[in-house]
């Protein structure tokens, strides 16, 4: 995400009419007149401070980093994440997220499998490797994985600047990426930038359905939907 700023006032336009004021002899009512603007100007420093620091205020508070979205979930999601949609809702509330990022997350990383395993040992709907748990957490239960898989994605996210894509890389390939050029990426890291932040870029607009989230399905993701649709005893 970027932020734009109006340039401020050049010194020139200031100054422009210097020319004017030194060439010339003004009339008795314009120098009472001139004289009455300079007054002015010179006796309100304080309150010209004063709506300069509450401007500032504003434009600061407009340029959080990022802004989270309550309300409904999106319906672009798959039927096996949208059965945790409550408690996405309240996960992300608590992590101070936007609740279609945090589904985006879980849509590709297990489709809502919460006994979900990967070859390299991330675990639950978040896949959060090993090494984020403490000693007596269990990783499975979904409120601990959701915990510590969220509070990663929002330092993430926070690192990105407010930017969903790099903040989705980081999560997947580590936030120290994110302040790296992307063709030093790995192919999976590039990957789940692209997939992820089109979904998310469709679900965050309001979209009935999600044309990058049937791509992946149809990619790699309907036999990762299908293992989280079983486990959670979804027909099909």
């Amino acid at each position: 995400m970027s932020l734009h700023r109006s340039p401020p006032p050049s010194t020139a336009a200031v100054s422009a009419g210097d020319g004017c004021l030194s060439g010339f002899l003004l009339p008795p009512l314009a120098v009472l007149v001139v004289g009455g603007m300079m007054a002015f100007f010179l006796l309100r420093p304080a309150d010209v401070a004063a709506t300069a620091g509450e401007a500032l205020l504003v434009e600061t508070t407009l340029e959080a980093p990022f802004s989270p979205v309550q309300g409904n979930l999106s319906p672009v999601f798959t039927d096996e994440v949208d059965y945790w949609a409550e408690a996405i809702l309240r996960w992300a509330a608590a992590a101070g997220l936007d609740p279609n990022l945090a589904a985006t997350v879980m849509q590709i990383e297990s489709c809502g499998d919460p006994r979900a395993l990967s070859s390299a040992g991330a675990m639950g709907l978040f896949q959060v490797m090993p090494y984020h748990f403490t000693a007596d957490e269990n990783p499975y239960a979904p409120d601990t994985n959701a915990t510590r898989g969220l509070d990663y994605l929002r330092r993430s996210l926070e690192a990105a600047a407010g930017n969903p894509r790099l903040a989705l890389a980081g999560y997947n390939g580590g936030i120290g990426v994110i302040g790296r050029s992307e063709s030093t990426w790995a192919t999976q890291t590039v990957r789940y930038a692209y997939w992820g932040s089109g979904i998310y870029a469709e679900a965050s607009s309001g979209a009935e359905e999600s044309l990058r989230l049937q791509e992946w399905l149809v990619t790699s993701g309907l036999s990762l939907c299908r293992q989280a649709a079983e486990r959670l005893g979804i027909s099909p």
